[in-house]
C-alpha cells in the first residue's frame, strides 16, 4: 500500500464540513425584507396605534417564518459523541472524532469531526445526508456512500437507519417525517388566512384560525414524539453511546404552536368580554378620533346670546309702502 502513501485506494479525500442551508437563508431573507418594507411606513401611523401595528406584524412575520423554516431543517433531533474509533475499514488506526446525528423530516445527516481536525496526514470533517423524502432512496444513497469509502463512522450509523438493519427505525422516522411535514404544511395555510381574515378586521374568525395553527403544529409535535423510536440496538463506538435529544426545529416549533394557541386564545375571551380593547388593540376603535375629527372640522356654534340679539320682534319691523310709478 505504499503506492497511496499508506492510504487505501477507494477512499476519497476529505469531504466538506456541513454545507451552508440555502432554503433556510431564503426565508429568513424574505421575510426580513417584508418586516423592513412595513417599518418603513411605520412612521406613518400616529399614536399608540404605531405600537400595536408593529407589535402584530413582528409576530405574525415570526409565526409564519418558523413554521415555513422548520420544514426544511436537518436538527428535529440530534446527538453527540466524542469517541476512539477506527477511521477505514481493515485497517487497526484509530483517531479521536465527535461524531453528530442530526433527525430531520427529509433524511439524516452524519457528522464526523476530528480532535484535531488534522490526523494520520488527512483532514477529517465530513458531513453525509442520507435522504428518505418523496422521491429519495435512502438504500441508494447509503449503497453510494460504501462505493465512495467513506469513513467508518459514518456508514456505522447510516446503517442503523437502513431498511435492513435490525433497529428497525428507518419506517418510523421516514412516516413520521411524511405525517409532520404535511401537518405543518397545513398550519402555514391556516396562518395565511388568519393573516388575511385580520386585515380584513374579521378578529374572532382569525382567532379561531390562529387556534387551527396552533393544533395543527401541536399535533405535528406529538406525531414526532409518539413515533421516534428509541433505538433498540445503541449506536456504540467503544465504551460510549450516541444518544439523541430533541432538536433546535422542534423546539422552535413547540413555542410557535404555544404562541399561537396564546394568541388565538386571547383574541376569542377579548372578543367576548371586553370587544372595545380589541378593537382598540387592531385600531378599529376610531370612535373618539372621529368625534375629534368632526369638532375640529364643524364652524363653532353661535351662542344664546347672539341668537337673541339676531331676532327681532314681528311689532318692531318697519312698514315699507311701495310708490307706484
Amino acid at each position: 500500500m505504499t503506492l497511496w502513501n499508506g492510504s487505501y485506494p477507494f477512499y476519497p479525500g476529505a469531504n466538506a464540513c456541513f454545507p451552508f442551508d440555502t432554503t433556510r437563508a431564503v426565508i429568513v431573507t424574505v421575510f426580513l425584507s417584508l418586516l423592513l418594507t412595513f417599518i418603513i411606513i411605520l412612521p406613518g401611523i400616529r399614536g399608540r396605534r404605531r405600537l400595536f401595528w408593529f407589535l402584530r406584524l413582528v409576530l405574525g412575520l415570526s409565526m409564519g417564518a418558523v413554521i415555513l423554516i422548520v420544514q426544511f431543517t436537518g436538527d428535529w433531533e440530534t446527538g453527540w459523541v466524542q469517541a476512539n474509533t477506527s477511521y477505514k475499514s481493515f485497517s487497526p488506526v484509530q483517531v479521536n472524532v465527535d461524531i453528530g446525528l442530526h433527525i430531520g423530516l427529509a433524511g439524516v445527516n452524519v457528522t464526523l469531526r476530528g480532535n484535531p481536525v488534522q490526523q494520520i496526514n488527512e483532514t477529517i470533517n465530513y458531513n453525509e445526508h442520507f435522504p428518505w423524502s418523496f422521491g429519495a432512496d435512502y438504500e441508494r444513497s447509503y449503497s453510494q456512500g460504501l462505493e465512495k469509502g467513506l469513513p467508518s463512522p459514518i456508514l456505522y450509523v447510516a446503517e442503523k437507519f437502513s431498511r435492513q438493519s435490525p433497529c428497525a427505525v428507518h419506517r418510523q422516522y421516514r412516516i413520521a417525517g411524511h405525517y409532520v411535514s404535511l401537518t405543518l404544511w397545513l398550519a402555514f395555510c391556516t396562518w395565511l388566512i388568519s393573516i388575511l381574515l385580520f386585515s380584513m378586521s374579521i378578529l374572532l374568525y382569525g382567532g379561531h384560525m390562529l387556534l387551527l395553527t396552533a393544533t395543527l403544529i401541536l399535533s405535528s409535535l406529538l406525531l414526532f414524539s409518539t413515533t421516534r423510536n428509541t433505538l433498540r440496538c445503541p449506536v456504540r463506538f467503544g465504551s460510549v453511546s450516541l444518544r439523541t435529544d430533541y432538536g433546535e426545529s422542534f423546539w422552535l416549533a413547540l413555542a410557535a404552536g404555544l404562541l399561537c394557541l396564546l394568541l388565538g386564545l386571547g383574541i376569542i375571551i377579548l372578543n367576548s368580554v371586553q370587544p372595545e380593547k380589541l378593537k382598540l388593540i387592531f385600531s378599529l376603535d376610531k370612535s373618539s378620533e372621529e368625534e375629534a375629527w368632526d369638532k375640529a372640522c364643524l364652524p363653532a356654534e353661535p351662542s344664546c346670546s347672539a341668537q337673541d340679539g339676531l331676532v327681532v320682534p314681528l311689532g318692531e319691523l318697519c312698514h315699507v309702502t311701495a310708490t307706484q310709478l
